[in-house]
Order: C-alpha cells, then sequence, then structure tokens
C-alpha cells in the first residue's frame, strides 16, 4: 500500500470523528495532507512563506465546514479547491510579475547557493524570491505535479492519487517540467521543493488554531465553501479571535479607567477615592477572569450552559458593582449636592439612573445576544 493509499485510509477512518468535532482527528489529517495543500498553495502564489499560511487557512475553512461534507472520498479534492480559491484570492492582491529563460536560470541558482553569509535573513528572502522566479517559469499545469513529485518521495503514482489525475496525466507534466529546465537547474528545484515542505511546526500551528476555531457546523447542503471561494483565512480567525479578546479587554479597562477617572475627579475625601477604586478593581478582575474562562471553556468544553452560566456571573458582578456598590460608595457626595442645589441634584441623579439602566440593558442585550450567537454559529446551542 503506497502512501497516497494510506492517506486515503487515515481520512476514510478518522474524518467521521473530525466531523463530530474531535480535533485530533483532523489534526492527523492535517499532518497527512500537508504535504499536498502546500504545494498546490505554492503551485499558484511562489511564495513559500504564503502557502503555508494560505494552507493553514484552508485547513481550517475545512475544518469549520466538514459538516457539508457527505462523502469521506471528496475530501481532498474540496480541500484542493478552498486552497486554489485561497492563493487566487492571494495573487489578486499581491500580484508578482514572473522572470523568464536565463533570469529564471539565474534565480534558481541563486536559490541552491549553499555558500553561508553572515546575514542569514537576507539570504533566506533572497532564495524564496529566486524560487518564486522559478516557480513562475515552469510550465503553469506542471508546478503542483512538480513540487508535490519531490516532496512525496518522486511517485508519480502517489501524486496521481493526490491530486486526482491520471498516473499517465502526471507523467506527461513532470516530462514538460524536465523539458523546460536544464538537468542541474532541476536537481536544485528538487532540493527546494523537499527542503521547503512544511514540517511539525506546521500541524502544530494548526492544532492551536483549531483549539480557537468553532467545531464543525451544522451540515446545510454540500461542497459550497470552495465554489464560493470566500474561506475565512486563519490569520482572520486566529487573530480575529484574539483580536476580539485583546480589544474586549482593552475596551472594558478603557471604560473602567474612564469612568473611574471621571468619579475621581469629584471625590470628596480618601475613603471615597479607596471605595471607588475598589469597584474599578472588581470590575477589572471579574473581565479578565471571564476572559480566561472563555477561552478555557472554547477549548476545552463543546456545551453551551459553562459559557452562558460564565456570561451571567461576569454581568450580575458588573452589575452589582455599576448599580448597587457604586451609587452606595456616592451616597455622601450626592447628599452634599441636594444640599447645595435639590432641584439641580434630583435631576443629575434621574439622568444617571436612566444612564445606568439604560446601559446595562444595552451591555445585557449585546453580551448576551452576542453569546448565544456565538453558540448557534459554532453549533453548540
Amino acid at each position: 500500500m503506497n502512501a497516497a493509499t494510506v492517506i486515503d485510509a487515515l481520512i476514510e477512518t478518522e474524518l467521521p470523528a473530525a466531523r463530530s468535532g474531535d480535533r485530533a482527528a483532523y489534526g492527523r489529517i492535517v499532518a497527512a495532507c500537508q504535504n499536498t495543500v502546500t504545494a498546490v498553495a505554492l503551485a499558484i502564489t511562489r511564495d513559500v512563506s504564503a502557502s503555508e499560511d494560505i494552507a493553514q487557512d484552508a485547513f481550517l475553512s475545512a475544518w469549520q465546514h466538514l459538516k457539508r461534507l457527505q462523502n469521506p472520498s471528496s475530501f481532498l479534492p474540496w480541500l484542493r479547491q478552498i486552497t486554489r480559491n485561497l492563493a487566487r484570492d492571494h495573487l489578486r492582491a499581491n500580484r508578482h510579475r514572473p522572470l523568464d529563460g536565463e533570469g529564471a536560470e539565474i534565480a534558481i541558482e541563486l536559490a541552491a547557493d549553499p555558500s553561508p553569509t553572515p546575514m542569514q535573513q537576507l539570504v533566506e528572502d533572497e532564495r524564496e524570491h529566486a524560487a518564486a522566479e522559478l516557480i513562475s517559469a515552469l510550465p503553469e499545469d506542471s508546478r503542483e505535479v512538480l513540487l508535490l513529485f519531490y516532496r512525496e518521495g518522486q511517485s508519480s503514482q502517489q501524486v496521481a492519487l493526490l491530486l486526482g489525475m491520471s498516473d499517465a496525466a502526471v507523467r506527461k507534466r513532470l516530462s514538460r517540467a524536465r523539458a523546460s529546465l536544464r538537468e542541474d537547474l532541476l536537481a536544485r528545484f528538487g532540493e527546494f521543493a523537499a527542503g521547503s515542505a512544511p514540517g511539525l511546526a506546521f500541524t502544530s500551528v494548526i492544532a492551536t488554531a483549531l483549539i480557537i476555531a468553532s467545531p464543525p457546523a451544522a451540515a446545510k447542503g454540500i461542497l459550497t465553501i470552495a465554489a464560493a471561494g470566500g474561506a475565512k483565512t486563519l490569520g482572520k480567525i486566529v487573530f480575529g479571535a484574539a483580536g476580539s479578546i485583546g480589544f474586549a479587554l482593552i475596551g472594558a479597562f478603557g471604560g473602567i479607567w474612564l469612568g473611574l477617572r471621571k468619579q475621581l475627579k469629584g471625590a470628596i475625601d480618601e475613603e471615597e477615592r479607596r471605595g471607588l477604586i475598589h469597584s474599578a478593581t472588581i470590575n477589572g478582575i471579574a473581565s479578565v477572569l471571564f476572559m480566561v474562562c472563555a477561552i478555557a471553556l472554547a477549548r476545552y468544553d463543546d456545551g453551551w450552559v459553562l459559557p452562558v452560566l460564565a456570561m451571567l456571573a461576569f454581568m450580575a458582578v458588573i452589575f452589582h458593582q455599576t448599580i448597587v456598590v457604586q451609587p452606595r460608595v456616592l451616597a455622601r457626595r450626592h447628599a452634599r449636592e441636594a444640599q447645595r442645589d435639590p432641584p439641580l441634584a434630583a435631576k443629575i441623579r434621574r439622568r444617571e439612573r436612566i444612564q445606568c439602566w439604560l446601559g446595562a440593558t444595552i451591555g445585557f442585550v449585546c453580551g448576551f445576544g452576542g453569546m448565544i450567537a456565538g453558540l448557534v454559529a459554532s453549533g453548540r446551542f
């Protein structure tokens, strides 16, 4: 049984568990398919770093839409199409001008030059640029085949199975690619292709992203995501999730700080200052704890009960501090204001109560409603 047949068998075995949300099962699929997917992306983008980013995005998009896939044998063609769509989107945003003829030969010689240099990062950048120009010089329909050929043990049959082609078609494209390059340049390209293949770090990045990403959503139709070309990128998912948490914390602390700063300006004594600072500190701690709980629950819990309870507990703390504790701390200041100008003080208190309850209502509806929407979208609720 060759490696491609092993991959087919692994997908058929692991996909049912992955469709049910088993991240470990999907991680094994990623490890088995990563050479194929990165080769598809690299053939289009001619950029090693971009190809790995795109491949990660493709794996994550497929994970989130696994329940749309009814037939395990369709997984790899579906994944390849998602990858191609993402790679073409990348090209539309980042167009590169390929070199031809002698320029391509010089590029590959630069890419394969093993001589050491103290400026390692610069050399790496030069090699990636040179490799991009060489790939551009290859026949377009041979790029995927040639890259995967060198990454998968130089077996045309294996490449054919992984790319859904006939062995004869693979051999024909390999022949075209070989005819377009000198033998020494082709050998160096083979070294580049094998050396640029993704390793364990690639799989680890995706495993980490799966912790943040939603589990597979409920099935709605069949392979529509690839045709649409609207797969959400891994960077957007990871940094969107991490960024959302970061922005939420910044927003929470910003709101707490601005509110505290305004209240401290009119503090009548040290006791009131301490009370206001203590209340703001509790709100800040509650915000941090809630974010930590949200991350932990996203990783270790696939249900909806605990996230809802965590949200309710967080809101209860915030509302208690805002509606009960802070007015109690400010009671002496409000009494003094009422003595100086009763009508004005009463007017201000009414306005503050309206603003407080309006803010609490909007906060509850947006926060709790957003959580419910997220639970529904992720298939948990």
